[in-house]
């Protein structure tokens, strides 16, 4: 079967330092695929080569059997391929729903100016108001997105990205600062989207990659050491080697 999205020798090198060495991953339609590793291990570094944020220094990255190296990332939104970023990226001054409704506007390429059509018009907020609403975010929708609690700060990124119809979603360390409650509350929103889209999750808690993955892929130094459902890549020793250590 046809790899969703698959890389083939990716890698990306700073200088002398290999960031993503010879990676080959194959990512599956829809499902919950979690990148994991020690900070440095080429988790971002991945993803932003993936996504057109960094040109890769060799090998290919293919989506639905296209070769799609180092397109520029708003090509890659235009064929649903859209990720959020460690650090939250709305607009705090403009309203929940003015957030989505601006990314909204932009996927389907129209205009809010005054002489817009209602048709137009109507089709933006109705599609707004649905992922809104698929996010349990409608009650704040009027609400400035800075008065927001960090984890709805978080969730309003999800449902930014959400606009752009992605067919393969990038998440990176979508729970980072949150409270267990936050966590627990977006764990669930992402492993629902997961059976309506590709999501393909970076993030550091364990707890939480381990209850909502499908396949995790675990890097270190740049390269893949190893892949498999959770309770596989909880008892792998190289895997709990590149975490813990080797024991004395």
């Amino acid at each position: 079967m046809e790899a969703f999205l698959c890389t083939e020798d990716l890698c990306r090198h700073f200088g002398g330092v290999m960031a993503t060495n010879c990676v080959c991953i194959n990512i599956g339609e829809n499902g919950l695929r979690s990148v994991i590793g020690p900070n440095g291990a080429g988790k971002t570094t991945f993803i932003n080569i993936v996504t057109g944020r960094i040109p890769a220094s060799s090998g290919k990255v293919f989506f639905q059997g296209k070769d799609i190296t180092n397109k520029p990332t708003h090509e890659l939104v235009k064929m649903g391929i859209c990720r959020t970023f460690q650090i939250t990226s709305i607009f705090q001054k403009l309203s929940v729903f003015e957030n989505v409704r601006i990314a909204k506007q932009a996927r389907l390429g129209g205009t809010l100016r005054i002489f817009s059509t209602k048709k137009s018009l109507r089709k933006v907020t109705e599609k707004t108001w649905a992922i809104l609403e698929r996010l349990g975010l409608q009650d704040l929708a009027h609400q400035p997105a800075k008065n927001l609690a960090y984890g709805d700060q978080r969730v309003l990124e999800v449902a930014i990205a959400l606009a752009g119809d992605p067919n393969i979603l990038f998440l990176d360390e979508p729970t980072a600062g949150m409270s267990p409650a936050e966590t627990r509350h977006i764990s669930k929103l992402i492993k629902g989207l997961s059976e309506e889209i590709s999501i393909v999750l970076v993030e550091h808690d364990m707890d939480m990659v381990m209850s909502v993955s499908d396949k995790i892929s675990v890097l270190q130094y740049g390269s893949i050491i190893a892949e498999g459902k959770p309770e596989e890549i909880k008892s792998n020793p190289q895997v709990r080697e590149a975490y813990l250590g080797k024991e004395q």
